[in-house]
């Protein structure tokens, strides 16, 4: 089996993110398990039709399966990932990974531990450098 592509995926919908979700997590499954998978879950023929889409826009490709189509994700899921956050940063911070940071940090119901802090100051120290 090809490994999955490692490139960053164009603009994909909610539901569709929902289904690399579902993809991710089970490595592969049918349009049925799929709609299974998915919360509020449409109809099978829309399922079926946004995985026709997807596979259009090279974010998910299938194989046989006797009668049935198997889908596997054709994307990294690491570039799904990222994907998703830099469409959370558009959408609620303005494209500021900076006001994410705070958001996360400041919120009382995010513990980091002194492992992640550590984490994200090395972080913050190579990207000062970098400046």
């Amino acid at each position: 089996m090809p490994a999955a592509k490692a490139i960053a995926p164009p603009s994909v919908s909610r539901r569709e993110r929902q289904i690399l979700d579902v993809l991710f997590r089970l490595r592969e499954a049918t349009a049925a398990e799929i709609q299974t998978a998915l919360p509020d879950a449409p109809s099978y023929s829309t399922v079926r039709a946004l995985l026709r889409i997807m596979e259009e826009k090279g974010h998910v490709r299938h194989r046989e399966d006797g009668q049935r189509y198997v889908y596997l994700p054709a994307i990294a899921a690491e570039s799904a990932r990222r994907s998703a956050l830099h469409h959370v940063l558009d959408t609620f911070f303005d494209g500021s990974a900076a006001g994410a940071m705070a958001a996360l940090i400041d919120d009382g119901a995010t513990r980091l531990s002194r492992e992640e802090l550590d984490r994200l100051q090395t972080l913050i120290d190579r990207a000062r450098r970098k400046v």
